[in-house]
Protein backbone atom coordinates (compact mmCIF):
# COMPACT_ATOMS: atom_id res chain seq x y z
CA UNK A 1 0.00 0.00 0.00
CA UNK A 2 1.17 3.07 -0.84
CA UNK A 3 2.22 5.75 1.56
CA UNK A 4 0.05 8.48 2.08
CA UNK A 5 2.83 10.91 4.28
CA UNK A 6 4.65 13.49 2.59
CA UNK A 7 8.21 12.32 1.57
CA UNK A 8 10.61 14.13 3.68
CA UNK A 9 14.24 14.42 3.01
CA UNK A 10 16.83 14.75 6.09
CA UNK A 11 20.00 16.78 5.47
CA UNK A 12 23.02 15.75 8.09
CA UNK A 13 22.86 12.10 9.27
CA UNK A 14 24.92 12.59 12.23
CA UNK A 15 24.02 11.16 15.57
CA UNK A 16 20.40 12.93 16.12
CA UNK A 17 20.21 12.98 11.77
CA UNK A 18 20.61 9.15 11.88
CA UNK A 19 18.18 8.71 14.87
CA UNK A 20 15.63 11.02 13.22
CA UNK A 21 15.63 9.26 10.08
CA UNK A 22 15.09 6.02 12.25
CA UNK A 23 12.25 7.31 13.54
CA UNK A 24 10.79 8.81 10.20
CA UNK A 25 11.28 5.12 8.50
CA UNK A 26 9.90 2.94 11.36
CA UNK A 27 6.65 5.72 11.19
CA UNK A 28 6.24 4.60 7.05
CA UNK A 29 7.20 8.07 6.18
CA UNK A 30 9.16 8.01 2.81
CA UNK A 31 12.12 9.24 3.60
CA UNK A 32 15.15 10.85 1.54
CA UNK A 33 18.72 10.93 3.84
CA UNK A 34 21.81 13.13 2.36
CA UNK A 35 24.74 13.17 4.29
CA UNK A 36 28.57 15.51 3.38
CA UNK A 37 29.92 11.63 3.80
CA UNK A 38 28.28 8.81 2.48
CA UNK A 39 28.73 6.12 5.53
CA UNK A 40 26.18 7.13 7.82
CA UNK A 41 23.75 6.33 5.53
CA UNK A 42 24.33 3.18 4.52
CA UNK A 43 22.41 1.07 6.96
CA UNK A 44 19.41 3.60 6.84
CA UNK A 45 19.08 2.54 3.16
CA UNK A 46 18.95 -0.88 4.32
CA UNK A 47 15.87 0.46 6.44
CA UNK A 48 14.50 1.74 3.41
CA UNK A 49 15.61 5.25 2.93
CA UNK A 50 16.51 6.67 -0.05
CA UNK A 51 19.55 8.15 -0.42
CA UNK A 52 20.21 11.07 -2.17
CA UNK A 53 23.59 12.07 -4.59
CA UNK A 54 23.36 15.48 -3.19
CA UNK A 55 21.87 18.21 -0.93
CA UNK A 56 19.98 19.18 -3.95
CA UNK A 57 19.08 16.40 -5.38
CA UNK A 58 17.34 15.36 -1.88
CA UNK A 59 15.47 18.66 -1.95
CA UNK A 60 14.04 17.68 -5.01
CA UNK A 61 12.37 14.43 -3.75
CA UNK A 62 10.80 15.76 -0.89
CA UNK A 63 7.77 17.80 0.01
CA UNK A 64 9.19 18.20 3.37
CA UNK A 65 13.37 19.54 4.33
CA UNK A 66 15.11 18.97 7.41
CA UNK A 67 18.50 20.22 8.76
CA UNK A 68 20.21 18.78 10.86
CA UNK A 69 23.82 19.67 11.31
CA UNK A 70 25.82 21.61 13.59
CA UNK A 71 26.10 25.16 13.18
CA UNK A 72 24.41 28.14 11.50
CA UNK A 73 27.37 28.34 8.73
CA UNK A 74 26.82 24.49 7.89
CA UNK A 75 22.77 25.32 7.55
CA UNK A 76 24.01 28.48 5.45
CA UNK A 77 26.79 26.34 3.25
CA UNK A 78 23.69 23.40 2.73
CA UNK A 79 21.09 25.76 1.39
CA UNK A 80 23.10 28.10 -0.57
CA UNK A 81 26.44 26.80 -1.56
CA UNK A 82 25.06 22.68 -2.15
CA UNK A 83 22.16 24.07 -3.98
CA UNK A 84 19.24 22.46 -1.01
CA UNK A 85 17.19 25.99 -1.53
CA UNK A 86 17.36 26.39 -4.71
CA UNK A 87 16.26 22.68 -5.85
CA UNK A 88 12.98 23.20 -3.31
CA UNK A 89 9.98 22.78 -4.85
CA UNK A 90 6.93 25.83 -4.84
CA UNK A 91 5.43 25.19 -1.57
CA UNK A 92 7.71 23.00 -0.10
CA UNK A 93 8.72 23.28 3.91
CA UNK A 94 11.98 23.79 5.32
CA UNK A 95 11.80 22.52 8.32
CA UNK A 96 14.99 23.52 10.43
CA UNK A 97 16.50 21.59 13.16
CA UNK A 98 19.57 22.19 14.05
CA UNK A 99 20.50 24.55 17.33
CA UNK A 100 21.98 27.38 15.58
CA UNK A 101 21.61 30.49 17.95
CA UNK A 102 19.33 33.38 17.40
CA UNK A 103 21.80 35.10 14.62
CA UNK A 104 21.81 32.30 13.10
CA UNK A 105 17.94 31.64 12.75
CA UNK A 106 17.55 34.87 11.87
CA UNK A 107 20.55 34.66 8.88
CA UNK A 108 18.69 31.51 7.54
CA UNK A 109 15.62 33.07 7.99
CA UNK A 110 16.71 36.54 5.61
CA UNK A 111 18.32 34.02 3.08
CA UNK A 112 14.89 32.35 3.00
CA UNK A 113 13.13 36.00 2.10
CA UNK A 114 15.30 36.96 0.01
CA UNK A 115 15.63 33.70 -2.45
CA UNK A 116 12.83 31.98 -1.82
CA UNK A 117 9.42 33.44 -0.59
CA UNK A 118 7.30 30.62 -2.35
CA UNK A 119 8.62 28.20 0.78
CA UNK A 120 7.88 28.00 4.25
CA UNK A 121 10.16 27.86 7.06
CA UNK A 122 9.94 26.32 10.07
CA UNK A 123 12.05 27.06 13.25
CA UNK A 124 11.70 23.73 15.78
CA UNK A 125 14.86 22.59 17.26
CA UNK A 126 14.65 19.53 19.47
CA UNK A 127 15.63 18.73 22.92
CA UNK A 128 16.73 15.57 23.35
CA UNK A 129 19.90 12.78 22.58
CA UNK A 130 20.52 10.03 20.54
CA UNK A 131 18.68 7.62 21.79
CA UNK A 132 15.24 9.77 22.72
CA UNK A 133 16.05 10.42 18.66
CA UNK A 134 16.04 7.04 17.88
CA UNK A 135 12.67 6.35 19.68
CA UNK A 136 10.55 9.23 18.48
CA UNK A 137 10.89 10.71 22.00
CA UNK A 138 12.77 14.65 21.26
CA UNK A 139 11.18 17.32 22.35
CA UNK A 140 10.59 19.65 19.44
CA UNK A 141 10.18 23.56 19.66
CA UNK A 142 8.20 24.55 16.89
CA UNK A 143 7.75 27.90 15.40
CA UNK A 144 6.62 29.29 11.91
CA UNK A 145 3.15 29.46 9.96
CA UNK A 146 0.42 27.89 11.87
CA UNK A 147 -1.38 27.11 8.09
CA UNK A 148 1.31 24.34 8.32
CA UNK A 149 0.78 23.09 10.96
CA UNK A 150 -0.98 19.72 9.83
CA UNK A 151 1.27 19.06 6.99
CA UNK A 152 4.25 18.57 9.62
CA UNK A 153 2.08 16.72 12.23
CA UNK A 154 3.04 13.02 11.07
CA UNK A 155 6.67 13.93 10.99
CA UNK A 156 6.89 15.89 14.59
CA UNK A 157 5.03 12.94 15.68
CA UNK A 158 7.27 10.53 14.49
CA UNK A 159 10.21 12.40 15.85
CA UNK A 160 9.05 13.49 19.60
CA UNK A 161 6.96 12.44 22.29
CA UNK A 162 5.63 16.24 22.35
CA UNK A 163 5.94 19.62 20.39
CA UNK A 164 5.71 23.11 21.74
CA UNK A 165 4.39 25.80 19.20
CA UNK A 166 5.74 29.13 20.91
CA UNK A 167 5.32 31.32 17.65
CA UNK A 168 6.39 33.37 14.83
CA UNK A 169 10.23 32.10 13.10
CA UNK A 170 12.68 32.56 15.87
CA UNK A 171 10.97 31.90 18.95
CA UNK A 172 11.70 28.30 18.76
CA UNK A 173 15.45 28.99 18.82
CA UNK A 174 14.92 31.02 21.57
CA UNK A 175 13.06 28.91 23.72
CA UNK A 176 15.87 25.63 22.77
CA UNK A 177 18.59 28.75 24.40
CA UNK A 178 16.66 28.66 27.45
CA UNK A 179 15.90 24.18 27.48
CA UNK A 180 20.10 24.33 26.86
CA UNK A 181 20.97 26.51 29.95
CA UNK A 182 19.02 24.31 32.19
CA UNK A 183 20.48 21.52 30.74
CA UNK A 184 23.37 22.90 30.96
CA UNK A 185 23.13 24.01 34.77
CA UNK A 186 21.66 20.40 35.79
CA UNK A 187 24.40 18.60 34.29
CA UNK A 188 27.29 20.72 36.30
CA UNK A 189 25.40 20.18 39.41
CA UNK A 190 25.87 16.44 38.76
CA UNK A 191 29.49 16.53 37.85
CA UNK A 192 30.80 18.99 40.63
CA UNK A 193 29.13 17.10 42.95
CA UNK A 194 30.33 13.89 42.35
CA UNK A 195 33.98 15.46 41.35
CA UNK A 196 33.87 17.05 44.87
CA UNK A 197 32.30 13.74 46.45
CA UNK A 198 35.00 11.56 45.14
CA UNK A 199 37.92 14.44 45.82
CA UNK A 200 36.66 13.80 49.74
CA UNK A 201 37.21 10.14 49.32
CA UNK A 202 33.85 9.36 49.60
CA UNK A 203 32.96 6.03 47.76
CA UNK A 204 31.42 6.03 44.44
CA UNK A 205 28.68 3.59 45.57
CA UNK A 206 27.44 5.75 48.61
CA UNK A 207 27.74 9.24 46.15
CA UNK A 208 25.34 7.04 43.99
CA UNK A 209 22.71 5.92 46.96
CA UNK A 210 22.65 9.37 48.48
CA UNK A 211 22.41 11.37 44.98
CA UNK A 212 20.55 8.71 42.87
CA UNK A 213 17.74 7.99 45.68
CA UNK A 214 16.94 12.02 46.49
CA UNK A 215 13.59 13.59 45.01
CA UNK A 216 16.60 16.68 44.02
CA UNK A 217 17.16 14.32 41.25
CA UNK A 218 15.95 14.08 38.09
CA UNK A 219 15.08 10.75 35.91
CA UNK A 220 17.90 12.32 33.55
CA UNK A 221 20.35 13.30 36.05
CA UNK A 222 19.98 9.49 37.55
CA UNK A 223 20.44 8.05 34.52
CA UNK A 224 23.60 9.91 33.86
CA UNK A 225 24.94 9.34 37.53
CA UNK A 226 24.36 6.02 36.56
CA UNK A 227 26.86 6.16 33.64
CA UNK A 228 29.35 8.65 35.36
CA UNK A 229 29.61 5.22 38.35
CA UNK A 230 30.26 2.66 35.66
CA UNK A 231 33.05 5.14 33.76
CA UNK A 232 31.14 5.23 30.62
CA UNK A 233 31.20 8.52 28.64
CA UNK A 234 30.17 7.51 24.99
CA UNK A 235 28.77 10.67 23.43
CA UNK A 236 24.92 10.86 24.09
CA UNK A 237 25.51 14.45 23.65
CA UNK A 238 29.37 15.69 23.45
CA UNK A 239 30.84 18.02 25.28
CA UNK A 240 31.57 20.20 22.55
CA UNK A 241 28.28 20.41 21.24
CA UNK A 242 27.01 21.41 24.59
CA UNK A 243 29.26 24.19 25.00
CA UNK A 244 28.74 25.07 21.51
CA UNK A 245 24.76 25.51 22.60
CA UNK A 246 26.00 27.86 26.12
CA UNK A 247 27.75 29.91 24.02
CA UNK A 248 25.03 30.44 22.12
CA UNK A 249 22.72 31.19 24.70
CA UNK A 250 25.55 34.02 26.08
CA UNK A 251 25.33 35.27 22.72
CA UNK A 252 21.83 35.60 22.79
CA UNK A 253 21.93 37.72 26.30
CA UNK A 254 24.06 39.88 24.54
CA UNK A 255 25.53 41.38 28.11
CA UNK A 256 27.80 40.28 31.31
CA UNK A 257 25.34 39.60 33.66
CA UNK A 258 25.25 35.78 32.94
CA UNK A 259 28.06 35.33 35.45
CA UNK A 260 27.99 31.75 36.45
CA UNK A 261 26.76 31.07 32.75
CA UNK A 262 30.03 32.27 31.56
CA UNK A 263 32.26 30.51 34.59
CA UNK A 264 30.49 27.40 33.39
CA UNK A 265 31.52 28.01 29.65
CA UNK A 266 35.18 28.68 30.89
CA UNK A 267 35.33 25.35 32.54
CA UNK A 268 34.23 23.20 29.83
CA UNK A 269 36.25 24.99 27.17
CA UNK A 270 38.97 23.58 29.65
CA UNK A 271 38.07 20.57 29.48
CA UNK A 272 37.97 20.05 25.36
CA UNK A 273 40.84 21.45 25.56
CA UNK A 274 42.22 18.75 27.40
CA UNK A 275 40.69 16.05 24.73
CA UNK A 276 37.74 15.28 26.39
CA UNK A 277 35.06 17.16 23.89
CA UNK A 278 33.94 14.22 21.67
CA UNK A 279 32.88 12.64 25.11
CA UNK A 280 29.64 13.21 26.71
CA UNK A 281 29.11 16.08 28.76
CA UNK A 282 29.02 14.31 31.75
CA UNK A 283 32.86 13.55 31.42
CA UNK A 284 33.40 17.08 32.90
CA UNK A 285 32.74 15.05 36.49
CA UNK A 286 35.94 12.78 35.39
CA UNK A 287 38.12 16.03 34.88
CA UNK A 288 37.48 18.01 37.55
CA UNK A 289 38.25 14.62 39.72
CA UNK A 290 41.26 14.55 38.11
CA UNK A 291 42.55 17.76 37.48
CA UNK A 292 45.39 18.94 39.62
Amino acid sequence: MASTHEPVAILGIGTMGHGMAVSTLRAGIPTIVWNRTPEPTRDLAKLGAQVAESAADAARRASIVVTMVTDADAVISIARDQGMLAALTPNAIWVQMSTIGVAGIERVAALVEEQRPDITLLDAPVSGSKEPAEKGQLTIFASGPNEVRSRVAPLFDALGQRTIWVGAVGAGTRLKLVNNTWLAFTSEALATSVALGRRLGLPTDTILEALGGSPLVSPWQASKLQRIAKGEFSAQFALSLALKDVRLALEAAGDDRFVALACLADEWKRVVDEGYGDDDLTVVARALEQRK
